[in-house]
């Protein structure tokens, strides 16, 4: 199973450099895009049967949906300037456009919605922040639709992992429906690297090894992680940008530590 989506080395006519559906992954819930546009350049969609939730990555947009309009929005000029996004929650059976002000990078992250809550904005100031892990498995994380938050189906995290260390680490899986000790939850990442030329690792498998893969990344890669444990490695001398999508039958994150690895949770330096 090829886990690894690569992204467009030119956009499409309309954007796009990027694109995983449910039918592509060959899973049920998660969708993920990311469009580059041009100032000028408007993006147009209508939600269906998904709510969707649109991060700036970068640049300057106004987004309007059938009863919002928020103008202006978005001050990263990099993912790497470490700040919180601004983010736009849409619902489903809702429609959008992101017209960008400047240059812009825009991921569209979607998964099965009710319609059950309006759409509506998520400042930088909104973003849980904190930090994870210690020593060489540190790293900050940006909260910007945690299960605290209303959505119908959607999780959406972003996570920022300095050179030489590990991230989604001790490596955890949330692929049994098994609550409250875990959840399905299907889950994609987005990376970027910084410098560009970078790479970085990531592994995804299971306990009995029936999927066991190691993914090369390059900058703009997705993975798709559709079971098993997924730990990555930014080397030394780049650091490594992740945003994540989860969405499964219940909208929890609860997760299982790999045994072999779950000592690492009571090391401290």
């Amino acid at each position: 199973m090829d886990l690894r989506v690569p992204s467009r080395r030119e956009p499409c006519e309309d954007g796009n450099v990027l694109c995983v559906t449910p039918q592509s992954a060959g899973w049920t819930y998660v969708g993920f895009e990311v469009y580059t546009l041009e100032a000028g350049q408007e993006l147009r969609a209508d939600t269906e049967g998904m709510e969707v939730c649109l991060v700036l990555l970068a640049g300057v947009a106004t987004v309007q949906t059938s009863k919002e309009a928020f103008v202006g929005i978005g001050k990263r000029k990099s993912v790497f300037e470490k700040t919180p996004p601004f983010s736009v929650y849409v619902p489903a059976f809702d429609q959008y456009s992101v017209l960008a002000e400047t240059k812009l990078e825009v991921a569209v992250c979607k998964a099965p919605g009710k319609g059950r809550y309006p759409a509506r904005l998520i400042t930088p100031e909104e973003v849980g922040v904190e930090v994870r892990g210690y020593g060489n498995i540190e790293r900050l994380v940006h909260n910007i639709l945690p299960e605290q938050k209303d959505a119908d189906s959607l999780l959406v995290v972003e996570v920022f992992t300095p050179d030489g260390h590990w991230s989604s680490y001790p490596p955890h899986k949330h692929d049994e429906d098994n609550l409250p000790h875990e959840s399905y939850l299907e889950e994609t990442y987005y990376h970027r690297i910084e410098p560009a030329q970078g790479f970085a690792i990531q592994r995804v498998y299971s306990d009995d090894r029936t999927l066991d893969e190691t993914i090369v990344l390059q900058d703009g890669d997705a993975v798709l992680v559709p079971r098993g444990y997924h730990p990555c490695s930014a080397p030394p001398g780049y650091q490594l940008y992740y945003l994540n999508v989860m969405a499964g039958p219940v909208r929890t994150w609860k997760f299982h530590n790999d045994a072999d690895h779950e000592w690492l949770m009571q090391k401290r330096g």
